[in-house]
């Protein structure tokens, strides 16, 4: 028969079990399930709590499907110094177990020794940061439940804070859990405890919810790969982010000096493009062509200014095209043309869409540190090339251009002193 066994925190297993079986064998099994040793286990069946280590589970009427409460009685080693007379009950009594030698395979002195060894492994306190610390390190499963459900502390812990995250985690526990208590003794018709009351229970509901969330839909906390295709602008080679929910078809000012389009921006159309944020529109290209497999198709181009995006097919032109987003084949569908193209893999897509990056794209960095960075040879791909001759930058710069500028098309252009002068001067005439 099956005997469901909670716990006072909420914990529930299940044991298959005979009805025959006696009570101190049921609780060796629960020792088994919880890590808690049998002898600080008690038993409560129908709120009666069960004494007789000897008699069976059928002798006390519990049947198939029954429910029964694990109680962990602690203090037992605490009051061995009172003497056999204290109990913390009838037929409990508080005696240290852990100083009787049971009988082992090994003899009296193997026994002792693991004795020994046990009680030093308990002397670990559980909570110790550098233990919790070298468990989860050692634990890809439980690091990757940490990562999910407690980021902060998951990234503390590959440095020296991971100790001071903790602390302060359980502190704010420790206080959560003494708000409680509180709660639990005061005044429940004060109109106050009553709203803390209630909130107590939506955490329970929203915690209950994403328990049941985790047990019967885990893909819901999986992440989904963006959808991103190959394509051709101006004939240079594009990942492009098809997304049905933008109004509008944008590409990046990088993007659009690399596929040499800045020459068509008419910067009449500049302004602001509000979304998640905000960013600058440089202008617009009114008529653009891209590549999808072997057809050609004509779209507009919004540039942006700060776009950490290649190039974005908005609605406009899905909806110009009649592009079908077929998931269940993974391919978009080119109404018009009736040309199917697949959706990019995560393998193949761009540096900041991928889902295994350890943090956020992050923002430009500073003139002066890409200078340095390029300089120093530490500039990506350009890291195998040498800084750029000092009499280039000062005659790029006789043109009226900053040091940053200048160095940064040289990176673009590969050195290249007309190709960089050239895109100077098409960024200067096209700024308003």
């Amino acid at each position: 028969m099956q005997i469901t066994v909670t716990t006072l925190s909420d914990q529930i297993f299940t044991l298959d079990v005979s009805e025959d079986l006696e009570l101190e064998n049921f609780k060796a099994l629960c020792e088994f399930e919880m890590g808690i040793p049998a002898s600080e286990i008690a038993i409560v069946s129908n709120g009666r709590p069960l004494h007789d280590d000897k008699r069976t589970l059928k002798q006390y009427e519990i049947k198939n499907g029954d429910m029964v409460l694990l109680q962990h009685i602690r203090g037992v080693q605490g009051q061995q110094s009172i003497g056999p007379q204290s109990t913390s009950g009838p037929g409990v009594p508080q005696i240290d177990f852990g100083q009787i030698q049971m009988p082992g395979f090994m003899g009296g002195q193997g026994t002792s020794g693991m004795s020994s060894g046990a009680t030093q492994q308990r002397q670990i306190p559980p909570d110790d940061p550098k233990y919790i610390r070298d468990m989860l390190l050692a634990n890809p499963h439980e690091l990757a439940l940490l990562k999910e459900r407690n980021p902060p502390l998951a990234d503390a812990l590959q440095s020296e804070k991971f100790s001071q995250v903790l602390k302060q985690q359980q502190k704010e526990r420790a206080e959560r859990e003494r708000e409680r208590i509180q709660l639990l003794n005061a005044d429940p018709f004060d109109p106050d405890i009553q709203s803390k009351i209630a909130e107590e229970i939506r955490l329970k509901n929203v915690e209950s919810n994403m328990e049941t969330a985790i047990e019967f839909a885990p893909e819901s906390f999986g992440q989904v790969v963006m959808l991103y295709i190959d394509c051709l602008v101006n004939g240079h080679p594009v990942k492009a982010f098809v997304d049905s929910g933008a109004q509008m078809t944008i590409m990046s000012q990088a993007c659009a000096e690399r596929c040499h389009i800045m020459r068509l921006v008419d910067t009449r159309w500049a302004g602001i493009a509000k979304g998640v944020g905000t960013q600058r529109i440089i202008g617009r290209v009114h008529l653009g062509q891209i590549q999808i497999g072997k057809v050609f198709l004509q779209s507009s181009f919004s540039i942006l200014e700060d776009q950490p995006m290649d190039m974005l097919l908005g609605l406009d032109m899905l909806k110009r095209h009649q592009c079908c987003i077929d998931l269940k084949n993974n391919k978009l569908i080119i109404g018009t043309t009736g040309t199917e193209t697949p959706f990019l893999p995560e393998s193949d897509l761009p540096e900041h869409a991928r889902l295994n990056m350890s943090q956020q794209p992050q923002s430009p960095k500073s003139s002066q540190e890409q200078e340095d960075k390029i300089n120093s040879g530490q500039g990506g791909s350009n890291a195998s090339k040498p800084a750029f001759p000092e009499d280039i930058i000062q005659r790029l710069m006789s043109n009226g251009f900053s040091r940053s500028a200048v160095i940064q098309e040289l990176t673009l252009a590969n050195g290249n002193a007309d190709q960089a002068l050239a895109s100077l001067f098409a960024k200067s005439f096209q700024l308003p």
